[in-house]
């Protein structure tokens, strides 16, 4: 026997912001039904014979025409409309994270096909671990056997439903079912929520709109010290700095609020720590230690995608393959080589990975901001080329001696200028998943002419140019939010029938 919530039938709304509010109203009512359960379990009432469920709620959009409506045509946008007639729909979750962001996409889909947008509880069940508020540690309340009984009465995740097939352009409806909205279904974005808690070691709540990567905890420590700088100054436009463990540090001037109180320091810091400067309209920065290596590139972007970012950058060092170049000369991604191999399945190699004009012209203009340096100088200590990324951190040391081909060959043949470990990955995966992409690298070794990386000299060279890197990644960003995100989401990313939402 099934307890579910009480039935509520779909309805229609011409209004944005209606639909918006119902689909709110559903999913508490899905997640206070679940909860309200759980907490039932936790205390040990029987459930024998008995399964909960609820679900999450949906939008859909019926369309009857391949044409947009004139009067909301909004030429310059690469989202906001469907490919032709049919029915569209996607599950939703966190409609209080996602208010804004929902609320824009309704609009873009009102606007472009008029019409109304549906709003009901689909038949995709919200999986319990999804049901949890932010500080709920309950299965640590409960032994063993009564965890194990959880499935019995519960919906777990099931990975079955949560595949990136829509992303990778490989998802085909079968016949009936809807088209999808969406990139992700509100399984998939609930899913990496959760990763993005354990691996940042903060609540996705305080995720800007705005991501720098790097691959240093050099830079990391920068950003703080520019974070507790900002928080001094009472006209900085930042309102808030948020470090692991959602300890959270207001600007002066701001009174603190209840939910600063629940931060703790951390007893160490997680696999991939982010920091968040925020503002007020989430268009700050956040900015994520990668650590080494395309596994934790792949991994860090493939959850943050869900929150739609506007922009994400990488900030790291590389190896300078050419003999022009000089230690601390800085590096523009324009193309990249991908034998990082963690992204072939998802995104075929023969797939080009194309420079994005407004990022290229962002990061290009911060170096001369940042610098000092007249545009016709920037050739001195900026090369631009195609930059290639391995998974191999250790590749100076494979035979060069009777083999079909080598790394020294092939990076020679592609024209690369410099190598990593990361920066092809974070840039397929913001083509994959359509979040503008950049990567600008600072030159710290070059291994084919000898100039290794020493101790002593490296931690030198880090701190020396880290500061500088740093401040031109966070101009290139208030490049970007200064020119408006509407130009940031290039058609460069979209596909035939692409989903509407961004």
């Amino acid at each position: 026997m099934h307890q579910t919530p009480e039935f509520t039938a779909p309805q229609f709304f011409e209004d944005p912001a209606a639909a918006l509010a119902q689909a709110q109203r559903l999913y508490d009512q899905s997640i206070d039904f679940l909860r309200a359960a759980l907490r039932e379990f936790v205390a040990g009432r029987p459930f024998e014979g008995q399964r909960v469920r609820a679900c999450y709620p949906f939008v859909r959009l019926h369309s009857h025409s391949v044409s947009r409506q004139e009067a909301g045509l909004h030429n310059r946008l690469s989202y906001g409309f469907v490919a032709g007639p049919g029915r569209y729909e996607t599950t939703l979750t966190r409609p209080d994270l996602f208010a804004d962001y929902y609320l824009e996409q309704f609009r873009l889909l009102m606007a472009n096909h008029g019409g109304r947008l549906e709003v009901g509880i689909s038949a995709q069940p919200i999986p319990i671990h999804f049901s949890f508020a932010e500080h709920d540690h309950v299965e640590g309340e409960m032994d063993a056997a009564r965890r194990a009984l959880m499935r019995d009465v519960f919906d777990l995740p099931d990975l079955a439903v949560m595949d990136d097939g829509i992303a990778n352009g490989t998802h085909e409806p079968a016949p009936g079912e809807p088209l999808p909205l969406a990139l992700f279904t509100g399984a998939r974005v609930d899913y990496s929520l959760q990763r993005l808690r354990h691996y940042t070691g903060t609540a996705p709540e305080w995720f800007q709109n705005f991501v720098l990567f790097t691959n240093y905890q050099f830079y990391i420590d920068e950003f703080i010290r520019l974070g507790h700088a900002e928080m001094a100054d009472p006209a900085s436009d930042y309102i808030a700095f948020v470090e692991p463990g959602n300890l959270i540090t207001r600007r002066t001037g701001l009174g603190a609020e209840a939910i600063d109180a629940l931060g703790k320091a951390l007893p160490r810091l997680p696999q991939m720590p982010a920091y968040h400067l925020l503002r007020a309209d989430r268009s700050g920065l956040t900015m994520v230690n990668i650590g080494v290596g395309p596994a934790n590139a792949k991994t860090i972007t493939d959850h943050i995608a869900v929150l739609r970012p506007h922009a994400w950058l990488m900030l790291g060092h590389c190896a300078g393959l050419r003999n022009g170049q000089q230690l601390g000369d800085y590096v523009l991604a324009h193309a990249y080589v991908r034998e990082d191999h963690v992204l072939d399945e998802e995104l075929p190699l023969w797939v080009p990975i194309p420079a994005l004009a407004e990022i290229q012209v962002a990061l290009e203009t911060a170096v001369a901001d940042v610098t000092g340096m007249p545009p016709s100088e920037l050739k001195r200590i900026m090369r631009t080329g195609t930059v290639a990324s391995t998974d191999n951190r250790n590749w100076e040391l494979l035979p060069t001696r009777n083999v079909p081909s080598t790394p020294q060959r092939r990076f020679s043949q592609s024209r690369a200028v410099a190598l990593d470990m990361e920066s092809a990955t974070i840039a397929a995966n913001g083509f994959r998943f359509r979040v503008p992409y950049g990567t600008l690298l600072c030159v710290s070794d070059k291994p084919l002419h000898g100039e290794i990386k020493l101790p002593g000299m490296a931690n030198h060279f880090y701190r020396e140019r880290v500061d500088q890197h740093l401040r031109i990644g966070i101009r290139a960003i208030e490049l970007l939010r200064q020119g408006g995100v509407d130009q940031l989401h290039s058609r460069k990313l979209r596909s035939f029938a692409e989903v509407a939402f961004q």
